[in-house]
């Protein structure tokens, strides 16, 4: 598999302000990889810089191979065969829906034109609505017809830019699905900004955590929440709690709630005083089991439920039941551990760039 996108050692500034440092990661041809973070945290400022809206001021950024972006290299953003579908859908209201697609197919032959269009409708299941004008579309055909666009010209890569946030829950994530597949069966790259790490789970093979302008981690969706490398990208991917702990042997730590055991080895000296994350599903109901904890809150979500658990110290943790075990606030239930992925942090060390490896 061909490496299609290449950034390398990128830092991007707005006058004297660095939005983003020291950025580095590859796409291969037909992946698609999200940019996941918080609010103002320079995914979409990156997104831009891909694109060539925004120049960087050090490193650089090759496609195909090509420096497209680099201090003294600023291919135009028109001359990298790069699409983009931003937030807002930026249809142009006075033209049909064939128009809109067709925006950016004027250098060819009207036939060549007419066919192109008719092909991207059918490929987002909307041929019956070429003649009707986006105000009389639904949010989710306007976003539609806007990768429809940004797909026309048969670009390289595909820059995607919060594109759901404007739609419902359900349609999001239908939506989310139904981009991929069209991404996929086109062997289209993709590069998604989002803060929603359900959609960004849903859609990617390579998920990009930024905080504060740094990569924190490039990984799987699957690594990113079982194999966090630091406390931000711990805290940031997925639900769970820090309870803390005491190193017994290079795999094992001794808790309130047992001994834990895991799929991997840590440095540290036995007695080292660590932190250990626990997701809600590490715990599971037991009905012999020996722990026991008190439901402070609980959350349905149809087959299951999220239970907020009191460990006898206080400490807190999260599980998922299946929802024919109903229980109410104050009812004691008994757990058990069940952690096959063990993901430890010295206590006292919040540095953001702390690995676990």
């Amino acid at each position: 598999m061909s490496t299609l996108l290449q950034v390398e050692g990128i830092e991007c500034r707005y006058d004297q302000l660095v939005i983003t440092q020291d950025i580095s990661f590859s796409l291969n041809q037909g992946d698609i990889c999200c940019l996941l973070g918080p609010s103002g945290c320079g995914k979409t400022t990156l997104l831009r810089t891909i694109a060539g809206f925004d120049p960087v001021y050090a490193g650089n950024i090759k496609l195909n191979g090509d420096v497209i972006s680099a201090p003294n290299t600023q291919v135009q953003p028109e001359e990298r065969r790069i699409g983009m579908v931003f937030q807002d859908y930026a249809l142009f209201p006075h033209l049909t829906i064939g128009e809109n697609i067709a925006f950016g197919l004027r250098k060819l032959a009207k036939r060549v034109q007419q066919e192109r269009v008719m092909e991207m409708l059918d490929l987002v299941s909307m041929r019956e609505l070429v003649d009707r004008y986006p105000h009389e579309l639904s949010g989710g055909q306007q976003q539609r017809v806007a990768l429809a666009r940004a797909l026309a010209p048969r670009p390289q890569m595909i820059l995607l830019d919060e594109p759901f946030s404007n739609l419902d829950f359900e349609l999001r994530k239908h939506l989310g699905l139904e981009v991929r597949r069209i991404l996929k069966s086109l062997d289209i790259s993709g590069v998604l900004v989002t803060h929603d790490q359900t959609e960004a789970f849903a859609m990617a093979d390579y998920v990009g955590v930024l905080n504060q302008g740094h990569l924190q981690q490039w990984d799987t969706p699957y690594n990113l929440y079982h194999e966090p490398r630091n406390r931000f990208v711990a805290n940031f991917v997925g639900q769970g709690y820090f309870i803390p702990g005491t190193l017994s042997g290079h795999d094992s730590v001794n808790t309130e709630i047992g001994t834990i055991s895991g799929n991997r080895a840590y440095p540290w000296d036995d007695g080292t005083k660590v932190d250990v994350l626990l997701r809600p599903d590490d715990i599971v109901e037991c009905s012999n089991g020996t722990i026991r904890a008190i439901v402070e809150q609980s959350t349905f979500a149809g087959s299951s439920i999220l239970y907020r658990l009191r460990l006898p110290s206080g400490q807190i943790v999260e599980s998922l039941f299946n929802s024919h075990a109903e229980y109410r606030v104050g009812d004691e239930v008994k757990i058990q551990v069940k952690a096959d992925h063990l993901i430890l942090f010295k206590q006292h060390d919040q540095d953001i760039a702390e690995s676990i490896v």
